[in-house]
């Protein structure tokens, strides 16, 4: 047999091989989970008709958006378009491609983080420098949701393979913090302290699903602890490039009502205005110009002011239910990578929807994080719905339910 002979026998193993894989999917694969599926475009349209009311005085009165008040929402629901057309070509690809994906994924991430704090080529706003920009146009970018989706789908690859190994420190514990530890300190470096507690929390959420030892998820905690004692009542934060104003201004938000606390200080007075049923959507007062990043890390308190109590209310339980329904489908997956998978993608929802709420409402200091499906960035909103793809792909190949 020459050379080219054999080399065309494994094309043609390799695409039979491709072909039975194939094969194999469609016959296993079902329809998508409706119920997170319709959750998700629940809250996507209320996050663009949010968008669009707390953008429009702020666009309008600025002459870099040519006082379009719709230059916001013109550019979210064109991410959205674009997210939602990700999030179902990735639901029709069969998740376990994904796991060749891993180590790449983490790579290209860690590669992304160490770009961002080269003078140069980092871009830097409001005091840090979190974005890249993409050649060939004036978008930009957060390194880190590549991270977090990078770590979410190297984890799940690494855990479901090792099982009960997990439990040992040199295969299980070692092989996971390492990586993590470092994309968190890449992040914090920008600074980007909301960030890091995502890629984190995620990381860490998924290693104690994975199996870790009970010794280390109690020295965890134990670190966790210790870590926002030092954060909140020492000099550290400042010491990392975090402005201890903000820790000054969750303790007392009226001390410098001028100044260093106007966005905490106002951010509740555009809670507290709204009552119980709110002012009526569109007729918010706080975002002509008084509540800063109303359309970005603060659109939740736009959200509380318009609906009030009971329409905020009623979007964070949305919020929970698709959290809920997350864990639920990651309990009945098909296998262990793709109960990880739906872990990480949903434990990130949830830790961005409680810290943005959080922080809009001053139960922690500020950390500029934005509220999944609602904040303004378009590159963000593409990737969580692509995150939402790889969980509605996983859902397809969950087995059928038993009849009584």
């Amino acid at each position: 047999m020459t050379r080219e002979e054999y080399r065309q026998m494994r094309r043609q193993k390799e695409k039979e091989r491709r072909r039975k894989e194939r094969a194999a999917w469609e016959a296993a694969r079902g329809p998508m989970d409706l119920p997170f599926f319709l959750l998700t475009m629940m809250l996507l349209v209320i996050g663009l008709i949010m968008v669009l009311s707390a953008s429009f005085p702020s666009a309008q009165a600025s002459a870099s958006y040519n006082h379009d008040p719709l230059y916001f929402f013109k550019r979210q629901a064109a991410f959205a378009v674009l997210g939602v057309m990700g999030m179902y070509m990735v639901s029709k690809i069969n998740y376990e491609r994904f796991r060749g994906l891993a180590k790449l994924g983490l790579m290209v991430s860690g590669t992304l983080l160490i770009l961002v704090l080269i003078p140069g080529v980092g871009i830097t706003l409001n005091g840090s420098t979190r974005w890249l920009g993409i050649p060939g146009s004036s978008l930009t970018f957060q390194p880190s949701e590549v991270a977090k989706l990078g770590v979410i789908v190297y984890f799940a690859s690494s855990i479901s393979k090792k099982r009960e190994k997990m439990v040992t420190f040199r295969e299980g514990f070692l092989p996971h913090i390492i990586p993590l530890m470092i994309l968190t300190g890449l992040t914090v470096l920008e600074p980007h302290l909301s960030g890091a507690i995502l890629i984190f929390g995620m990381g860490a959420a998924m290693m104690v699903v994975g199996g870790i030892h009970w010794g280390w998820i109690a020295a965890g905690v134990t670190g966790l602890a210790g870590g926002l004692y030092a954060m909140l009542f020492t000099p550290l934060l400042e010491k990392i490039g975090y402005n201890a104003s903000r820790i000054q201004s969750w303790k007392d938000p009226w001390w410098d009502v001028q100044d260093k606390s106007w966005q905490i200080s106002q951010s509740i007075m555009t809670v507290g205005s709204g009552g119980f049923l709110g002012v009526g959507l569109g007729k918010s007062r706080q975002k002509f110009m008084f509540l800063p990043e109303e359309s970005n890390d603060y659109i939740f308190a736009v959200v509380f002011e318009e609906l009030g109590l009971v329409g905020g209310t009623l979007i964070m339980g949305l919020f929970a239910a698709l959290i809920l329904r997350g864990f639920w489908l990651a309990l009945h997956a098909k296998d262990r990578f793709g109960s990880l998978l739906i872990v990480g993608v949903t434990t990130q929802i949830a830790l961005q929807t409680f810290l943005n709420i959080a922080v809009v409402t001053n139960l922690i200091p500020s950390t500029g994080i934005s509220l999944p499906f609602f904040s303004y960035g378009g590159t963000a909103l593409a990737m969580q719905l692509v995150e939402i793809g790889i969980v509605l792909s996983v859902s397809r190949q969950m087995p059928a339910p038993s009849g009584g």
